[in-house]
């Protein structure tokens, strides 16, 4: 295993993808954490083991609030490293975007990376996602709680178009991702017509693209014209990882989350 320890710590935070919870981190926390990091886990709302249901949120905002709040109590003068999944771009992003002064740095693993041009949802349109008769759905049931016209369209994953996000993950991670996932949503209509991320704020923090090459989802080629359409500092590329890279290669995904927290994060936090 290639040694993640670092010389210096620092406050990670993981942010996780659509369905899924704080729990699919779990290499990376103890990997990074063995390294010296202090490292923080959270489950976005109805996400995980937070108690509240899908049918329960009325909005993207309200997805995201646990990340707002918990980068609103920072104390003052810490920067943190964020990381988003897949979904979980869009959340950093937002969250940049509102306290770009607590972000040392955001790294896209896979993940949706938006521009300070368009809607938010011009990453999704790029690829039609927002569409659930898109033959990659595969065995994906939508719906719609609440609010039929208005309400967020609901997601939940069957196992084939899980097998596509874990094909190259352990079988273990694969069964424990069938026993935790969750409904959630794109938010993809409401994101549409959502005012683009400031360029003071999104776009004044430095970002990291980690390229998952074996990714069946977002495939590699559209992860690189996300980076094309909204260029980053830096661009880190993981061969053979899934689109589960903290699963399927999670000690070279910890290798480089703690090189760019080196890097980019120039404050210490004990």
């Amino acid at each position: 295993m290639a040694d993640a320890r670092s010389n210096r710590s620092h406050h990670i935070v993981f942010v996780h993808g659509v369905s899924h919870g704080a729990w699919c981190w779990y290499k990376l926390i103890s990997l990074l954490r063995s390294a010296g990091h202090r490292v923080t886990a959270l489950d976005l709302a109805a996400s995980g083991i937070d108690e509240r249901r899908f049918s329960d949120l009325r909005n993207f905002a309200d997805y995201n609030q646990p990340l707002i709040d918990l980068l609103a109590a920072l104390p003052q003068g810490d920067r943190v490293v964020l990381v988003g999944h897949s979904l979980g771009g869009l959340n950093i992003a937002f969250a940049m975007d509102r306290f770009p002064h607590k972000v040392a740095v955001g790294v896209f693993v896979t993940a949706f990376l938006p521009d300070t041009v368009h809607p938010p949802s011009f990453v999704y349109n790029k690829v039609h996602l927002e569409d659930p008769t898109l033959p990659l759905w595969l065995d994906t049931q939508f719906g719609t709680v609440g609010d039929k016209e208005n309400g967020p369209l609901s997601m939940v994953f069957g196992p084939k178009f899980v097998s596509l996000l874990y094909n190259r993950s352990p079988p273990e991670d694969f069964a424990l991702a069938m026993t935790l996932l969750r409904p959630s949503s794109l938010f993809a209509k409401e994101l549409e017509s959502s005012s683009p991320l400031s360029a003071s704020g999104y776009g004044s923090v430095a970002k990291v693209f980690v390229v998952c090459e074996k990714d069946e989802v977002l495939q590699a080629s559209f992860q690189r014209w996300m980076i094309e359409n909204n260029p980053v500092n830096e661009v880190r590329v993981i061969e053979e990882a899934d689109h589960m890279a903290m699963m399927s290669t999670p000690e070279k995904l910890s290798q480089f989350i703690s090189e760019i927290a080196d890097k980019y994060a120039s404050f210490i936090n004990e």
